[in-house]
């Protein structure tokens, strides 16, 4: 049974700095394309960045760095210069077609979500 979990979140002021761990289970991820999404209540998921063999995509390339320890089965994102408007649940994802996307819907398996808040 395929498991992602989600932990590193946290309460920091704007500018600081969070990393988020995706723990991964179940499967062997090494070819799997693996990503982060965020949500805000009321908003659609949004997505943050993937990474795969095939190569990384990051809508925040200039704050946020996505990367993946495959001999851990775990994904990482290293989010700095947080601003309030960061503030959203993020969740792991992975498909196993190994390809990076920005679509929610090319991803069969997700975490719960960790809450990041971030203060003004």
């Amino acid at each position: 049974q395929v498991q992602l979990v989600e932990s590193g979140g946290g309460l920091v002021q704007a500018g600081g700095s969070l990393r988020l761990s995706c723990a991964a289970s179940g499967r062997t991820f090494t070819y799997a394309a693996m990503a982060w999404f965020r949500q805000t209540q009321g908003k659609e998921r949004e997505f943050v960045a993937a990474v795969s063999r095939s190569g990384v995509r990051n809508s925040v390339k200039d704050r946020f760095t996505i990367s993946r320890d495959n001999a851990k089965n775990t994904l990482y994102l290293q989010m700095n210069s947080l601003k309030p408007e960061d503030t959203a649940v993020y969740y792991c994802a992975a498909n196993f077609g190994g390809y990076v996307d920005s679509e929610s819907h090319a991803y069969e398996y997700w975490g719960q979500g960790t809450q990041v808040t971030v203060s003004s």
